[in-house]
């Protein structure tokens, strides 16, 4: 007979809980098996290849995982995917015009607004949802709706140079 320290050492693993999951990604139905627990940012890049969104911290402090969801910005690593079921979710590959880049797209390409570029989706996804959202008014109230967006590279200026510039284009072809 094997000791041990407590009951729990001998328990079996709990079951791993799946359910069907039917996302609305960028304008297309994806019917997926998932785990309960995963998220909506390792559904995106995981189970469905999209890897524009990107896995930062995974704790939502970096921004990097930034993802419209019904046109509201959220971070994709604290958001259960099957919280997300029945909801329109834009990734940055959603973002873009099939024959052009969305205005704060090109903004940031005539901006310099990314130099790694690893945080650029995220960046671009805030952006995105805080033109909608009508908080581009100074540079200020720029900096203030960017600040959960980490840029390790410091790129910051010219982020919100670009964001400024695609703001004042008075296009609300920014659409989320």
């Amino acid at each position: 007979m094997r000791e041990v320290a407590s009951e729990r050492d001998v328990d079996e693993r709990p079951a791993i809980i799946e359910r069907i999951v039917t996302l609305e990604v960028n304008g297309r139905s994806h019917t997926l098996r998932l785990d309960t627990r995963a998220t909506l940012l390792d559904a995106l890049r995981d189970r469905l290849g999209l890897v524009g969104t990107k896995k930062g911290c995974d704790q939502g402090a970096c921004g990097a995982c930034t993802v419209h969801l019904d046109g509201r910005r959220v971070l994709s690593c604290l958001t259960l995917a099957a919280q997300a079921e029945g909801r329109a979710i834009t990734t940055v590959e959603g973002v873009s015009h099939p024959d052009r880049p969305h205005p704060v797209q090109q903004a940031f390409m005539e901006h310099d607004g990314f130099q790694c570029g690893f945080c650029t989706p995220g960046q671009i996804m805030s952006a995105v949802a805080l033109i909608a959202e009508g908080r581009a008014g100074s540079d200020e109230e720029i900096r203030e709706f960017m600040s959960g967006n980490l840029c390790r590279c410091g790129a910051y200026p010219n982020i919100v140079a670009a964001i400024r510039a695609a703001a004042s284009q008075g296009d609300r072809d920014a659409d989320i």
